[in-house]
């Protein structure tokens, strides 16, 4: 965590800015005379709407935050008008639980409107809500969420000034089961069940925080490994988490000012820690809740204890879910981000041909940004295969491979990009030749009938006189010729049977 790279301070400013959000929005809720129950959750509003709504565009995460008390507000009601009813109440959770997955097939939006949505009605269980509450909660919610986007969006809207990040594009959606995330859905109210009626039988008053860890180790994965990885990470950051607390929360015994200042402190770890390091994030969000606990008065070692226990349920709910109930196994989701990356390599790789050859509206860098962003999809589904617990040496060795050629890749084409952004370099006709061969490595690759944009014919040009530019072009091309002929080897290969190293 702490060794990982941060081009130009992101994880930095994301975490300060959120400290500098959320802390106003606490004072202003408290200032203006709502209770510690509002408080608390205006400030939990305020740190998921800087955490969750990720739009492309600033315009699109301020419509995205406009959005969140639409969808909180409402499951706030309905949580709070359940609370004494708990048959209904459980089938409500499990409902907005898959609902929440079940949005994200509609985008970062749906994404963030559904985590949001899930965790409105996690906290009113979290705080014992009921329904002579809900103004008080509405207005901090409210001020909270004004007063954080005042942050974000007007004195210290850094993205502004930045270059827009580039999405990776979506693999084929599918429809009904054949959608990840309609499948996710049914997986997660499954795992969600489970751990709602196992962690009933531990605690009939903390039973929601087995139903928030299954919930939560769906995020952001799309594959059963992912998901099991994701599990164990959890587990691990919460036994962190614990020992944090009993060192650091329970000797405060909810003493407000030192508590609000490691509360800031664990804020800025969630934010900083969340890209690299899902362990990490929870071991911050764990204190986090045992310095809540602390002000409310209700901290002790049992509980910490029980918090475990229940986070364990969680993730046995998600790995039972995810073994037996529509799996998306491994193998076909890297497979289908591997071939992802493949068409961008050979679309940077057109692109940057016909730069070359004089097309002034070819430009190759905005596809090899794209390709850095698909490649760390392709690294996160291959993370399970490459995880050190992996006991499968065969697939691990495949894996590690398949993630060495594809960064050889990516240096040839953002060298290949360097060089087309030459005005200098001069067409030149062996760069057409090079590139038809790495088309034909690459429609070696991918399924056929696959459709790719076609490169250059070999001698559509005139040679001209050798320039360095060509030259160094020439290079790049016939190093991803080399890497995507590697490639051919371990993708070919079953997963279950021993690579032969090249």
């Amino acid at each position: 965590m702490f060794v990982a790279p941060d081009p130009g301070w992101l994880r930095l400013r994301s975490a300060t800015r959120s400290v500098l959000g959320i802390g106003p929005a606490v004072a202003v809720c408290g200032l203006t005379g709502h209770t510690l129950t509002a408080v608390i959750t205006g400030g939990l509003a305020a740190l998921l709407a800087l955490f969750t709504v990720t739009d492309a565009t600033v315009r699109g995460q301020v419509v995205t935050t406009a959005l969140l008390p639409a969808v909180g507000f409402p499951v706030l009601a309905l949580a709070a008008g359940l609370h004494d009813v708990p048959v209904l109440r459980d089938v409500a959770f499990l409902a907005v639980a898959g609902l929440g997955v079940y949005a994200r097939r509609w985008g970062p939006r749906g994404h963030s409107l559904g985590v949001f949505a899930f965790m409105t009605f996690f906290v009113a269980q979290f705080l014992h809500t009921v329904p002579g509450q809900l103004p008080g909660l509405y207005s901090a919610v409210a001020l909270a969420l004004l007063t954080s986007s005042g942050v974000r969006f007007g004195l210290w809207c850094y993205e502004r000034r930045l270059p827009p990040p580039v999405a990776a594009p979506a693999l084929p959606a599918g429809s009904g089961l054949a959608r990840i995330t309609t499948r996710q859905a049914v997986q997660v109210v499954v795992a969600g069940g489970f751990a709602l009626v196992v962690g009933q039988v531990l605690s009939e008053g903390r039973w929601y925080w087995a139903v928030g860890a299954a919930w939560w180790i769906f995020v952001n994965t799309s594959s059963r490994g992912e998901t099991l990885i994701r599990g164990f990470r959890r587990v691990l950051g919460t036994v962190a988490g614990i020992a944090a607390g009993l060192f650091l929360a329970l000797p405060l015994h909810g003493a407000v000012a030192p508590t609000a200042a490691l509360v800031a402190v664990c804020v800025f770890g969630i934010f900083y820690t969340a890209p690299v390091s899902y362990s990490w994030m929870m071991t911050a969000v764990t204190l986090m809740v045992a310095l809540l606990y602390g002000l409310l008065g209700v901290l002790e070692p049992g509980l910490l204890a029980l918090r475990l226990a229940e986070t364990g349920v969680g993730a046995v709910g998600a790995v039972l879910a995810v073994a037996f109930v529509l799996p998306v196994t491994t193998h076909a989701a890297t497979n289908a981000w591997i071939e992802r990356a493949v068409h961008s390599v050979h679309g940077c790789t057109t692109a940057a041909a016909r730069r070359l050859a004089g097309d002034p509206d070819a430009d190759p860098a905005p596809l090899a940004a794209e390709l850095e962003v698909v490649l760390g999809r392709v690294r996160l589904s291959l993370a399970p295969l490459v995880h050190p617990l992996n006991p499968l040496r065969g697939r691990k060795a495949r894996a590690r491979r398949i993630l060495a050629l594809l960064d050889d890749c990516a240096r040839e084409v953002r060298g290949l990009a360097s060089v087309a952004a030459d005005p200098q370099a001069s067409h030149d006709a062996r760069l057409a030749a090079a590139c038809w061969r790495v088309e034909a490595a690459v429609e070696a690759l991918v399924p056929p009938g696959a459709r790719l944009p076609a490169a250059p014919a070999p001698g559509a040009r005139t040679p001209v006189a050798h320039h360095p530019g060509a030259e160094a072009a020439l290079r790049h091309l016939h190093g991803l010729e080399r890497a995507l002929a590697d490639l051919a080897t371990p993708l070919r290969t079953s997963p279950r049977a021993p690579l032969v190293p090249s």
